[in-house]
């Protein structure tokens, strides 16, 4: 009797696991069987059959910066540019080198989404500035450190905007998928989940913060029908890692990539460990095509 009792009282516990209980009562939305597709615009969706390329740098540093990474993208056929005018960070400090250009930098996506006919991805940092940000971008970014702050996921849901729901670098599955579930109890489906790193008791290396969790991409797609995608830059801080986790994300079957350039990587403002510079960005592109065509899929 009392062996049952505690079992029956473990099954009850709080757990990191995803359990019957959790896709029943908890998260029932998000692993329903349905399959979602999200459709940015007539040439632009995030499915099972293209791999769209979310690229740019951090930081919205300058107006020149964005129209030079903007251009890449065009050369290469790429439809989404990233770039962050509100911009947290981990530490208080900034250098001399970087400040966030808030709404002067909103101004410089507007021109290159104009001129260049791109699509524009960037974060919303607090609800404030969300009326802001919705009049220029086409995707809005939940960052890791908001994955769980339910009042601004709650205020991005309504605007039924496309969003990028980022994984917190401590947050189980579990965790995530109880934070898209807010989402779309208001209503919005057009939601793109994105694993950007976890961390561990190692990294690989002293200049590396976390790890990408490829596994938690097959994971995932094996319990919801949205699309998954990753941000291999983020997640390993290294950029002569970064093709080879976009790679191992388009074979775990990513329905997308967060790829990070800039035409000087180390004069980047923000993480200039990080991003490709555009010759390295467009040899990955071409490679990333050739494996998609594996796997009947294309890089967009």
């Amino acid at each position: 009797m009392k062996n049952r009792f505690i079992k029956n009282l473990t099954n009850k516990q709080p757990t990191k696991d995803i359990t019957s209980d959790d896709l029943k009562f908890k998260i029932p939305i998000i692993t329903s069987k349905r399959n979602i597709e999200v459709k940015i615009d007539e040439k632009t969706t995030f499915n099972n059959k293209s791999i769209p390329i979310i690229a740019g740098p951090n930081g919205v540093e300058s107006r020149e910066l964005i129209f030079k990474v903007g251009k890449l993208l065009k050369k290469n056929k790429i439809r989404i540019l990233r770039g962050h005018a509100y911009k947290p960070l981990t530490f208080p400090y900034r250098s001399k080198q970087y400040s966030e250009t808030k709404s002067q930098g909103m101004d410089w996506l507007d021109e290159v989404k104009k001129y260049l006919k791109l699509l524009i991805v960037t974060e919303v940092t607090e609800i404030k500035y969300l009326q802001r940000i919705c009049n220029t971008a086409d995707i809005l970014q939940i960052g890791s450190r908001n994955m769980q702050n339910l009042e601004l996921l709650q205020e991005v849901a309504k605007t039924n905007k496309p969003i990028i729901l980022k994984r917190h670098f401590g947050a189980s599955l579990r965790d995530m998928l109880g934070a898209a579930e807010h989402i779309l109890l208001e209503g919005n489906e057009k939601l793109i989940l994105c694993e950007r790193g976890i961390t561990a008791p190692h990294t690989h290396r002293n200049t590396s913060r976390f790890i990408l969790d490829i596994q938690a991409i097959v994971a995932l797609k094996e319990l919801i029908k949205y699309p998954v995608i990753s941000d291999p830059s983020h997640a390993s801080f290294w950029a002569p890692w970064v093709p080879a986790l976009t790679y191992a994300s388009i074979s775990a079957g990513a329905n997308g990539l967060i790829i990070e350039t800039h035409p000087t990587p180390s004069k980047s403002a923000v993480d200039p460990l990080q991003p490709l510079n555009f010759k390295q960005f467009s040899v990955l592109i071409k490679k990333s095509r050739k494996l998609a065509k594996i796997y009947q899929k294309k890089i967009i």
